[in-house]
């Protein structure tokens, strides 16, 4: 549980559409998610708001495959 508050806390940004989305996001994935999907998780919160959002709303393409599982759920939050 410690795990899952840490993670909201996080969610926590200067843009309120990213905040909206990660919330969904954790409502609805973050329980579900094995070890790896949580690993992804946090290297896309170490990403500068922008820069999250340009790769949630598919402005910017990435070809870091290691982040399409959670980056598609992210997508449909």
């Amino acid at each position: 549980m410690k795990e899952f508050e840490r993670a909201r806390w996080r969610c926590r940004r200067g843009l309120l559409e990213l905040d909206i989305v990660l919330q969904r996001f954790m409502d609805q994935h973050y329980a579900r998610l094995d070890k790896d999907g949580l690993v992804q998780f946090e290297r896309l919160l170490a990403l500068p708001d922008n820069d999250l959002w340009e790769l949630i709303t598919a402005r910017q393409v990435t070809t870091d495959n290691s982040w399409h599982q959670v980056l598609e759920l992210l997508q449909k939050s």
